[in-house]
């Protein structure tokens, strides 16, 4: 509060006690009458306490006038004292970014100099090169119509002589060159390749080598075999009926053969007849019955085995009818040979590659399992088993890497990934072991006069011999005829028309030797 207001305030306060006291002493000097020396008295006395307390505020006023003049005082100090130092602040900033800017000044002012003696030095140079130029341009003409004239050459028929020769030497190395890095690289992928079949053939063991197209039933007694046959024949004909084989009945002892092309049939007939002799009852309702109820076993049992090889090989998450199909494929055989277990090789040996060459094991091992699903309803559906299983895969939920890798496991398409060259190299391993798979002689020897066959009939074919069991055709032929290159195409000749024409298990060799003699006499 100005100290101003604090004295008018103090002044008027003083003004009002006065009259206030004046008034009272003169009320009640006239009201009550009583003495005015006394109401004299007390009015002075009053008045001098008022006057007192007037000067008392007064002062008090004062002093806190002059305490606030000095906060205030001391405020503006400080903020002046903060100004100052924030201004000092800013001047020291300025003054330094003034000297940073003489020292970059200073510096391109430097390079600048430095620059313009560089240009003055290399304008120099340019031109004393300039000059160089000109006289070697010129010494070059002179030395060129010299050699024009010596040689009765020009320039440009010199020019295309020199590339020629140089296209001509450049050729021959490069081709050397390529011949010795394909040499090279041939070795190294074979000895690779067998390195990498031997550690997967050692880690797959099988004890499965044929199956047959008959089973024998042993009996208890051969008097079952009239029980089996049944009065007129109706026992054993209803039993074929029903499961669709042919049992054969003869003097073998205490035997029944059971005979059919289809080994899940002989597999039903096979039950069947253990439980019908063991319950006793046979007759053409019971055989009837038993039969319909041991191909609801066998389904089951079917489902099993398909559980039991994905859980063995530590494959999961297959659709519920592939797993049905794959136990199917235990009573489906190719050439004598059992196809699941056949699959289950395939996914061993594809896995063991698989990992020797850094891929997917999982994935290599799944497209071999379900290489050839196919197989169990090829004779069902119009087609080849390899295209057959791809859609069934693809229905049930297969990745397209499998799928494709099924497809292509015989060519149906073009192998485009790893997996899929994996599941041929090992379904062709598992097929062409010995003994994994029977040929009739007859057969077998029409596909060794087929194979030399085709191999004779084109020009410059000397002789041909087809070797180890028909898994390789020794070409011979005429060196006159038949060049390096023309050998390379006849092979792939060769071999297209094997695969079109030829049906065979595993892989064939194809090898064109070309012997070319060269006979001199010393005189």
């Amino acid at each position: 509060m100005p100290l101003g207001t604090i004295l008018v305030t103090a002044a008027v306060t003083l003004v009002v006690v006065l009259l206030v006291g004046g008034g009272l002493v003169w009320f009640l000097a006239k009201r009550m009458g009583v003495q005015i020396s006394s109401a004299h008295q007390a009015a002075q006395q009053a008045l001098e306490e008022a006057r007192k307390e007037a000067e008392t505020i007064r002062k008090e006023a004062e002093i806190e006038a002059k305490e606030l003049i000095f906060q205030r005082t001391k405020q503006a100090e400080k903020e002046a004292q903060r100004r100052r130092a924030e201004l000092d602040r800013i001047e020291n900033r300025l003054r330094n970014k003034e000297r940073i800017l003489d020292q970059k000044i200073e510096s391109f002012e430097r390079r600048e100099k430095a620059l313009a003696d560089k240009e003055q030095t290399l304008q120099a140079k340019l031109e004393s090169i300039e000059k160089r130029e000109a006289q070697l341009e010129e010494m070059e003409n002179a030395l060129r119509r010299k050699a024009e004239e010596i040689s009765g050459l020009s320039a440009e028929e010199a020019k295309r002589y020199l590339l020629e020769s140089l296209e001509n030497e450049v050729k021959q190395e490069a081709a050397a060159i390529i011949r010795r890095v394909e040499n090279e690289t041939k070795e190294i992928a074979e000895r690779k390749a067998r390195q990498i079949i031997t550690l997967a053939i050692q880690r797959c063991a099988t004890e499965q080598v044929t199956e047959s197209t008959c089973s024998v039933l042993t009996l208890p007694s051969d008097e079952l075999k009239g029980r089996i046959i049944g009065r007129e024949g109706r026992n054993i004909r209803a039993l074929e009926a029903a499961t669709g084989v042919n049992l054969i009945v003869d003097d073998t002892p205490e035997a029944v053969v059971i005979s059919s092309f289809d080994p899940l049939r002989r597999e039903i007939a096979r039950l069947a007849l253990e439980k019908l002799i063991a319950d006793g009852r046979i007759h053409p309702a019971r055989i009837e019955e038993v039969v319909k109820k041991t191909e609801r076993e066998l389904l089951e049992h079917i489902r099993q085995e398909g559980e039991q090889v994905a859980f063995t090989l530590g494959i999961g998450d297959l659709h519920p009818e592939l797993l049905k199909l794959l136990g199917r494929l235990k009573f489906r055989t190719s050439y004598g040979q059992n196809i699941l277990m056949h699959s289950q090789e395939v996914a061993i040996l594809c896995g063991s590659m698989a990992a020797e060459l850094g891929a997917d094991i999982q994935l290599a091992k799944r497209a071999g399992l379900l290489h050839d699903i196919g197989k169990a309803v090829s004779h069902e559906i119009e087609g080849t088993h390899a295209l057959i299983g791809a859609d069934l895969c693809r229905k049930y939920g297969e990745s397209a890497p499998v799928v494709h890798a099924i497809a292509a496991h015989h060519n149906e398409e073009e192998p485009r990934t790893i997996v899929a060259v994996l599941v041929q190299a090992a379904d062709a391993i598992s097929a062409s072991r010995p003994g994994a798979r029977r040929e009739s002689l007859e057969a077998y020897i029409k596909r060794l006069e087929k194979l030399e066959e085709i191999a004779s009939s084109f020009p410059g074919v000397e002789k041909s011999y087809a070797l180890q069991a028909g898994r390789e055709i020794r070409i011979m032929v005429e060196p006159e005829k038949i060049s390096d290159n023309d050998a390379a195409v006849l092979a792939r000749e060769v071999t297209k028309r094997i695969e079109n024409e030829v049906q065979y298990p595993g892989q064939i060799k194809v090898t064109v030797l070309r012997e070319t003699r060269v006979v001199e006499y010393a005189k």
